[in-house]
């Protein structure tokens, strides 16, 4: 992954007060460690999950302004992770972990650098990931009782892209998750 291999409208970088390089690759497969959980699996799964982070933000650094904003995504499972989807979180987690140190790297040339969070949300990637017996349950564990949906997420990363709201904002992530307390 590079950024020429970008749509050519996305290769030139936008205004600094606009700047922002959102990074998000989702994949999800429930395997316990004992079953299915292969070697090749788990290298699969930190290859799309994580370096594809490192990949684009390697390429595009060198591009952004003073005021730049870059914006991962990782996930509950980083701070609460399922038993059953062990080679997921491992990734979410590395994609906080890459956050926060971007953080702290490019702070000096005043880019920030935060992360999502989020919870159960309704995507196309969960009744992707689940059988359709637990679907049902989905979300039920948050106080709202109910899976979120991606309209309440995509607030959060307007927020951090917002310079003029989220200036003295890096190294964060802001919990989209439905009222589960995290820490860490």
């Amino acid at each position: 992954m590079s950024v020429t291999t970008l749509p050519r409208s996305h290769q030139k970088p936008p205004p600094p007060q606009e700047q922002e390089l959102p990074g998000s690759q989702e994949k999800m497969r429930p395997q316990p460690i004992e079953e299915d959980l292969t070697p090749e699996k788990v290298e699969r799964t930190f290859k799309t999950n994580i370096f594809g982070f490192f990949y684009l933000t390697r390429a595009a650094v060198p591009h952004l302004k003073e005021g730049a904003s870059i914006i991962n995504t990782t996930s509950v499972q980083a701070y609460d992770p399922s038993y059953h989807l062990m080679d997921y979180a491992c990734t979410k987690a590395a994609i906080l972990n890459f956050t926060r140190s971007l953080a702290k790297e490019l702070a000096p040339k005043k880019i920030r650098v935060n992360a999502v969070a989020p919870g159960p949300i309704w995507t196309p990637l969960i009744p992707a990931s689940y059988p359709a017996d637990q679907l049902k349950d989905f979300g039920k564990k948050t106080l709202f009782k109910r899976p979120g949906q991606p309209a309440e997420v995509a607030p959060s990363y307007l927020f951090l892209a917002a310079q003029s709201e989220s200036s003295f904002i890096t190294g964060e992530v802001i919990h989209v998750n439905g009222g589960q307390a995290m820490t860490g």
